[in-house]
């Protein structure tokens, strides 16, 4: 039987001569330049195959812990941080991402803007409400069961997620009933991928209720309780979960690094500017220094303050839930405080536009939670003082504007002087410590007293006065 030489030649094609009639390949000769013998070629390739791979595996089990800390209302700052750690997470190739939570609740687009993250995350998120005493209420009960491992700290509390309108006002039935079951139908779908207990979790959106740290771990809404994250790590070394995309996951992080994530300098400016009070005041403070440069034009400082301020107001407030029409009260107060000076209502107009002041601090943010509302006593404490100083500098202006002008032509008229020659009718006059031509209707004698009526070109007309205002000297 003939070997299938043909064939071999004509499939192959390795480096090297083919030799004739043998269907084998003649070895490369080294001497010749760029060749290399094929084995040790190969053991090369394999041996830096070998150390890559090494290397991969020591990066992996030396991969870090990141954690952040959220200890404040949830909004778009916090979804912005949260994202940007979860990105860097990545980036490094961390274990996973600790985040240790405290908060009274938040704003629902923050909210799920904040879960799509941790569900889109490649890296395992661990959720930690710490330190004891805190809480992961409303908002925070969604993030907590949004994660991979949620694990209370003793002497902690979750809970409370049903959803509230904006303001706090009271709803019809409809939109009652849709807020709740877009609220549950979100939960439903978090906690069942997570494994946890889906009926207890959604009965924290449609009823309320709230939960202990061990009544969470006893009733399957965490997994852990844990009094320092160093005990959670023991307690998850080596514990297996699954993701929210089946995946199945093993971490070991017992005695691991953990490197702290901060905010960076602009989101520690934005979360101060975020707080409805702090942007309060910074619209009052604005709005009175433009009123100080209206009343005093020139005064350039009062101005670039008030442009300023009320500037970083409007930023921090397009990023919160406002209210318009309290927008409207806080420039109708403004307005009041105006009136009060030009009408002089004996502060009627001022303790009214003290109330809008405070009305519209109040109405300001529409945010589901006090902790994100204007405070009453902020609201007083700007209000007050603000109508006051404002009405007292408009009341300034207002008498400036009415005082007699004591410059130029103007300044002239009523003023008191002394007839130097007879005035019959016309003569000399010495006014305002000028010599001036002068007409009189009535003759006057030299020395007397003169009142000037009008002026016309260089010559004042004069009267006669019996007023026994001494003349300037």
């Amino acid at each position: 039987m003939r070997p299938f030489q043909p064939a071999l030649r004509s499939t192959l094609s390795l480096p090297g001569d083919v030799r004739p009639g043998t269907g084998t390949l003649a070895r490369p000769s080294p001497t010749q330049p760029g060749n290399c013998p094929k084995p040790r070629r190969r053991r090369f390739h394999h041996a830096a195959r070998c150390f890559s791979v090494l290397l991969l595996l020591a990066a992996s089990c030396s991969a870090d812990v990141l954690k952040i800390a959220i200890n404040d209302a949830i909004q778009p700052v916090t979804a912005e941080f949260i994202g940007r750690a979860l990105d860097q997470a990545a980036a490094d190739h961390d274990q996973a991402v600790l985040i240790e939570i405290n908060t009274p609740g938040g704003l629902v687009d923050s909210t799920r803007d904040i879960i799509e993250k941790i569900i889109a995350s490649p890296v395992p998120v661990i959720l930690y409400v710490t330190p004891s005493g805190s809480r992961a209420a409303s908002a925070g009960f969604f993030i907590l069961e949004s994660a991979d491992v949620a694990a209370m700290a003793p002497g902690t509390n979750t809970g409370a997620a049903h959803p509230v309108i904006l303001g706090g006002e009271k709803m019809d039935d409809v939109m009652k009933q849709k807020m709740e079951n877009d609220a549950a139908a979100l939960m439903r779908s978090v906690v069942a991928k997570r494994g946890r207990n889906v009926e207890l979790a959604e009965s924290a959106v449609r009823e309320s209720k709230s939960f202990t740290d061990q009544e969470a771990l006893d009733r399957k809404l965490i997994e852990y309780i844990a009094p320092t994250e160093q005990d959670l790590f023991h307690q998850l070394n080596g514990k297996t979960f699954k993701r929210f995309n089946g995946a199945v996951v093993t971490l070991s992080l017992a005695n691991q690094p953990v490197r702290d994530y901060k905010m960076t300098l602009k989101q520690r400016i934005l979360s101060y500017l975020m707080d409805p009070n702090v942007a309060f005041i910074l619209l009052a403070i604005g709005a009175l220094a433009l009123y100080a440069e209206f009343n005093h034009p020139g005064a350039v400082i009062p101005g670039t303050v008030g442009v300023v301020f009320i500037l970083l107001a409007a930023f921090a407030l397009n990023l919160l839930p406002v209210r318009f029409a309290a927008i409207a009260m806080i420039v109708g107060a403004f307005l009041l405080f105006a009136a009060e000076a030009k009408f002089a209502s004996h502060g009627v107009l001022t303790t009214g536009g003290i109330a809008l002041l405070t009305l519209g601090g109040l109405f300001l943010v529409d945010a589901p939670i006090p902790e994100m509302r204007v405070h009453l006593a902020t609201a007083l404490a700007v209000s007050i003082p603000l109508g006051l100083i404002t009405a007292f500098l408009m009341s300034i202006a207002v008498r400036a504007r009415r005082n007699k002008v004591v410059t130029g032509e103007s300044g002239l008229i009523g003023e008191i002087g002394v007839a130097e020659t007879l005035l019959g009718p016309s003569g000399k006059v010495f006014v305002h410590g000028e010599l001036w031509d002068a007409i009189s209707a009535v003759p006057v004698p030299a020395g007397e007293r003169i009142v000037v009526r009008q002026i016309h070109g260089l010559t004042l007309k004069v009267d006669p006065t019996t007023s026994d205002k001494t003349p300037p000297s």
